[in-house]
């Protein structure tokens, strides 16, 4: 995120919303593996967001009765986390649909806030339709994705919520750079707003060597949610390799969260 101060300065000289989108994410489309390669099951899942964009997931089924639906960061494709998911599931055992917003990967369409939200609704919607009741889901966010899960779970509590490296908001990350940057931008992300709304247990982590997001977001959107919640400081983890630098802490945390929020889940 570095970038918005950019982003600011083109904002400034009177570029518009394209400019601002640009700075923000960072999609790529070339999906370079699938779960497949890594030795998982999965299924290809293609549902349409309420406006009509036509967006891609994959569904990796777990041992365990409970799904991690994953929103996850502004860089890349879903092609990028799969050492992330081939861990998930080994770990814990769960489930998980990790999709890519719109204009990442075989998603269509052009990214946006308003959009991604959307994105969202739509796999969280796909995971009812297949289940029949009411399916165990514990939102996972990592980064931009992490304001993404929380404005779900603001508007459709999970079982349990994940925040991984969230910042509090775009405007505080333009702040952060260049002070009063941040009032230039339209986009939002406000992790911080949206969290003080969620209704699900928390679990907040994030890496003190941080360098994309600062440590003190973490903790901020920490300090603005509701009981029950737990933050993990991950010592010596930057911004895209906590689950690897956390090492069993990292697992740790992760399972105690779901043995004690998520029914019938048992490490």
């Amino acid at each position: 995120m570095r970038p918005l101060v950019v982003a600011a300065l083109a904002l400034l000289t009177g570029c518009g919303s394209a400019v601002e989108r640009s700075l923000i994410y960072y999609p790529t489309r070339r999906l370079e593996a699938t779960p497949g390669d890594y030795g998982l099951h999965f299924e290809d899942v293609r549902p349409t967001a309420e406006d009509g964009v036509r967006l891609h997931g994959w569904y990796v089924p777990g041992r365990r009765p409970v799904t991690v639906l994953w929103c996850h960061g502004n860089a890349g494709n879903i092609s990028h986390r799969l050492e992330n998911l081939r861990l998930l599931r080994e770990r814990l055992g769960v489930g998980t649909l990790l999709f890519d917003y719109r204009g990442y990967g075989a998603s269509d369409g052009t990214p946006s806030e308003v959009g991604t939200y959307r994105d969202a609704r739509a796999f969280r919607a796909w995971l009812r339709a297949r289940t029949p009741g009411e399916p165990l889901v514990v939102y996972f966010g990592r980064s931009l994705g992490a304001a993404v899960a929380a404005q779900l779970a603001a508007e459709d509590p999970p079982a349990a919520l994940v925040l991984e490296t969230p910042f509090t908001s775009v405007r505080a990350m333009a702040n952060g750079t260049l002070p009063g940057a941040g009032y230039l931008f339209r986009t939002r992300y406000d992790t911080l707003g949206r969290v003080a709304e969620v209704r699900a247990p928390l679990l907040v982590l994030h890496g003190d060597a941080d360098e994309v997001v600062p440590f003190h977001h973490g903790r901020a959107v920490f300090e603005a949610a509701r009981e029950p919640k737990r933050f993990v400081r991950i010592p010596g983890a930057h911004h895209n390799d906590t689950y690897l630098v956390g090492g069993a802490p990292y697992w740790e945390a992760w399972e105690s969260l779901l043995a004690a929020h998520v029914p019938g889940w048992h490490p």
